[in-house]
This record gives C-alpha cells, structure tokens and sequence, in this order.
C-alpha cells in the first residue's frame, strides 16, 4: 500500500515547497523512520514478559522486533547489565509508510478520549515523539491473548531543520495535531 507515500509526492511535496519556499524537492522533509520501543520495568521479575512483548511488537509493526538489553547495572532497581528489558522495532521505507497510516487511519481513533496529538511533542529538530498507553488500539493484537496491556513509544523521525517543518510535514501526511 503506497498511499501515503504517493499521496506525499503529489500533494505535500508541492505546498510545503509552495510554504516554506524551497526551490529544490531535494530540500523538502519527508519521514526517514519510524522507531517503536516498548520499554518493561517489570521484565526485572518477569523476564518471560519481554518475549510476549517482542512477539507483539512484531505483530504492530510488520517487522520483527529486537531484544533490547541493559546497559548498566542500577542496583536500587535490582538490574544488572545485560538483562533483557524491552524490545524495539526500526521501520523504514514501505513498512514505516505503511505503520504511519494505520497509525493516523486506525489506532488513533480508537484511543479513549483522544483529543488530538500534541503539537508540542518536537525535539527542536524536526522530530516527534509519543507515547501511547495502551498497545492494544492496534487491529493485530487480540485483547483476549495479551496477558498485560502495555505501553509504547513511538518516534518519528525526519528529515526536517525545524519543528514547524516537521509539524507541517505530518499536519498534511494527516496526523491529527491538538488546536
């Protein structure tokens, strides 16, 4: 499914050069990847959680998920170096094309009380973050098989200088922003 994708080269690529006033399409931001990562405190009691999490980040993202492992021992946490404590997934290309429209089209709009994502949530260079509670507004996981509802990070990353560059970039790829 090149829908976005397509849909970014006839339409966006056009009015954030007509917007910002680009005289090459190379200068145009578009999305480089998409990173999901599913952080697990409780992995430090349970380390069987952090391959039922894998396994479903693999479902959500199309891709299979890695193991992310501890860096350092933090003894108040009763971590030490090297245990398994998330997982996460680098989407690029048709799958991080693919993932940003079911996540515009679909989960969005089946989290309880969305108002809109915040426009806020930039890094100063073009680059979005968020956090949904729930990984369960995704279509391939079944609520019924899923031990515990968990969260996710979701990361976008572009190829934007600005915040108000990479705003504009996913207002008109059809992420719904706050007012």
């Amino acid at each position: 499914m090149a829908g976005v994708q397509e849909y970014y080269e006839k339409e966006c690529i056009p009015q954030l050069m007509k917007e910002f006033g680009y005289r090459n399409i190379m200068e145009v931001p578009k999305i480089t990847k998409i990173v999901l990562n599913m952080g697990l405190g409780e992995a430090v009691q349970n380390p069987k959680i952090v391959d039922g999490a894998a396994q479903e980040l693999s479902l959500i993202a199309g891709q299979k998920a890695v193991i992310t492992k501890a860096k350092r021992s933090i003894a108040t946490f009763k971590l030490r170096q090297g245990m398994p404590i998330g997982s996460c997934v680098t989407l690029r290309r048709d799958r991080m094309y693919d993932f940003f429209s079911k996540l515009v089209h679909i989960s969005l709009a089946r989290v309880r009380d969305f108002r809109g994502v915040s426009p806020k949530a930039f890094d100063g260079r073009g680059n979005m973050s968020m956090g949904i509670k729930e990984h369960i507004i995704f279509p391939e996981i079944d609520y019924d098989k899923i031990d515990k509802i968990k969260g996710l990070n979701i990361c976008i990353t572009t190829s934007a200088k600005t915040d108000e560059e990479g705003r504009a970039l996913l207002r008109l790829l059809g992420m719904p922003f706050r007012k």
